[in-house]
């Protein structure tokens, strides 16, 4: 955990929790049945306390962050009074927001200042549901997400690739134009490789390469119908020229890495790199000179 933010960083983070409601099979943070919620509330508070007042971002995350309650709406109250003009970006897996007026209370809290990153893993809920390990999260968290636009909220769709999804990425993609127009953008990922995609690798891995056609595919969709869709955690190489508009600066800064072949790249400067954290590099890196 840091011990202190850093006003330009994108990586000021409040753990909230190890535990989770959720057991998703690619999970990058495995989470624990600690009774941990107040020892990390007084980390937090003395975190916001003193951070600079310019801070443009901070995210909480967990474990599952509305698993502190009452305590999740405490951290947001506090930001907004420490820390005003500082954007607050929750991790959550939707489902808890399923409760109507704990997520009232929370949007009131956080204000305009509120983003809300929830994982949509299919628009089967069978799969979402086996790549979640919950049984009824899918509706969980589709019933959150209507709770979460009825509030107003801003809310970031986060679809995490992997072997069991990316055939149905453009379907997905369908799906949200006609269910989820009311998200404020969609984000489709690339997998972390650590945690429990280690463990689950044979079931849940597969290379950027082998799912480029659909992933633009799905970008695609959800450009025509003019709905914001960002590309995080892939590098530009791998990408068509096509396709590279969309992808964002997604990876912590901690965490970021470029290996050596990456230094003659002339699309380093604007490329978000690979995970120090992987276990594996993806197949098919190429710089471009």
């Amino acid at each position: 955990m840091k011990n202190k933010f850093e006003a330009n960083s994108n990586s000021n983070v409040l753990f909230v929790t190890n535990q989770c409601n959720n057991r998703c099979i690619m999970c990058c943070q495995p989470p624990h049945n600690d009774d941990d919620i107040d020892a990390f509330y007084a980390h937090n508070e003395r975190l916001i306390k003193t951070a600079p007042k310019d801070t443009k971002e901070v995210c909480i995350t967990g474990g599952e962050p509305t698993l502190a309650g009452d305590k999740l709406i405490s951290l947001v109250e506090l930001i907004r009074q420490e820390l005003p003009n500082t954007s607050i970006h929750i991790l959550s897996n939707g489902r808890n927001f399923q409760l109507n007026d704990y997520t009232h209370r929370l949007a009131v809290a956080g204000g305009d200042k509120l983003i809300f990153g929830i994982p949509f893993h299919s628009d089967y809920c069978g799969d979402h549901d086996l790549i979640a390990g919950a049984k009824g999260a899918f509706n969980e968290t589709m019933h959150g997400l209507y709770n979460l636009s009825e509030e107003g909220c801003c809310i970031e769709l986060r679809i995490v690739i992997n072997k069991l999804n990316y055939q149905r990425l453009p379907q997905i993609a369908e799906y949200i134009f006609k269910n989820l127009t009311f998200v404020s953008w969609v984000a489709l990922m690339a997998m972390e490789d650590t945690g429990y995609a280690i463990k689950n690798d044979k079931t849940i891995w597969i290379e950027p390469v082998e799912y480029i056609h659909q992933l633009c595919k799905a970008v695609d969709i959800l450009d025509q119908w003019r709905i914001p869709v960002s590309i995080y955690n892939l590098p530009l190489c791998l990408l068509p020229p096509t396709h590279r508009k969309f992808a964002k600066q997604s990876i912590s800064d901690w965490k970021t890495n470029y290996l050596d072949i990456c230094k003659i790249c002339k699309l380093k400067i604007e490329c978000c790199g690979l995970f120090s954290t992987s276990k594996r590099k993806f197949k098919g890196l190429m710089p471009e000179k």
